[in-house]
């Protein structure tokens, strides 16, 4: 990993997400010496040319200590966690076979915050997954409403053949529907609230790329919300500072404000 890294890097990667599923419980043993995914990001963080660090995705059991002090020394490891909860009806995600509990997903919540105040957060979310109670759903709409989610993911539960759950008694479409279209507005407002929050302040951007057949730029800011502004292709590559004058539920809209960027 750390091999490939580094040849991305001198190729002009500045950003390097490690992805997998259940990322965080990566884990290997070379002789004596055991690694897990906070020494790849120790490493990473060892790369000059390197600007920036993610992960995804994530599962709530395997946010250990050891993982979490990387929020405290590794500057390159970005405040934004993708960590999906699912839901927050500790009796669906025992029934979800998820091994966490809403409490266990809290705990952690608040030490990350202990650490750095401005992280933030997004998840997944299941709704309507087979013997879920109006109280069940509630429970969601109350830690959706305690964590404030900046971007997240949710649908409706679909049986697959051969599962446990496809077993189960299932909700009724509209009943299913009907809360989705309430854990998203949810969600959406905190979304807008977040992009919200955002104009009038000058934000870092790491520059993506031009758009097409348009003088325009595409980057993402440290919570990987996408930056639309106009600029030269020179800053392809390198975190540039942006003004935001606009935003819609999705996307920031900003004006370049200074030529100097971080080397790259």
């Amino acid at each position: 990993i750390i091999h490939e890294a580094e040849q991305l890097v001198s190729n002009g990667v500045r950003e390097i997400t490690l992805l997998g599923q259940n990322v965080n419980a990566y884990f290997y043993k070379d002789k004596s010496k055991e690694y897990r995914i906070s020494d790849i990001i120790k490493e990473l963080e060892n790369f000059s040319e390197l600007l920036r660090i993610r992960y995804t995705t994530s599962h709530p059991i395997d946010m250990t200590d050891d993982l979490l002090d990387c929020y405290k020394n590794c500057k390159k490891l970005m405040p934004f966690i993708h960590l999906p909860i699912q839901s927050g009806s500790n009796n669906i995600l025992e029934k979800m076979n998820r091994k966490h509990t809403v409490e266990e997903y809290l705990d952690t919540w608040q030490k990350l915050l202990k650490i750095n105040k401005d992280i933030k957060f997004s998840s997944d979310f299941i709704v309507g997954y087979p013997s879920e109670t109006h109280n069940d759903f509630e429970e969601t709409l109350k830690i959706v409403k305690k964590v404030k989610f900046i971007n997240s993911f949710s649908f409706i539960y679909s049986p697959r053949p051969g599962t446990t759950a496809s077993e189960y008694d299932q909700i009724e479409t509209n009943i299913s529907k009907e809360r989705l279209k309430k854990v998203q507005d949810v969600l959406f407002s905190y979304q807008r609230d977040q992009n919200k929050s955002l104009k009038g302040k000058n934000i870092d951007v790491l520059v993506e790329n031009k758009i097409l057949d348009q003088n325009k730029l595409f980057g993402r800011n440290i919570y990987l919300n996408p930056v639309i502004f106009d600029g030269s292709e020179t800053i392809v590559g390198k975190i540039v500072k942006v003004n935001i004058k606009d935003y819609n539920q999705n996307t920031l809209f900003g004006e370049l404000i200074e030529k100097k960027t971080k080397a790259a």
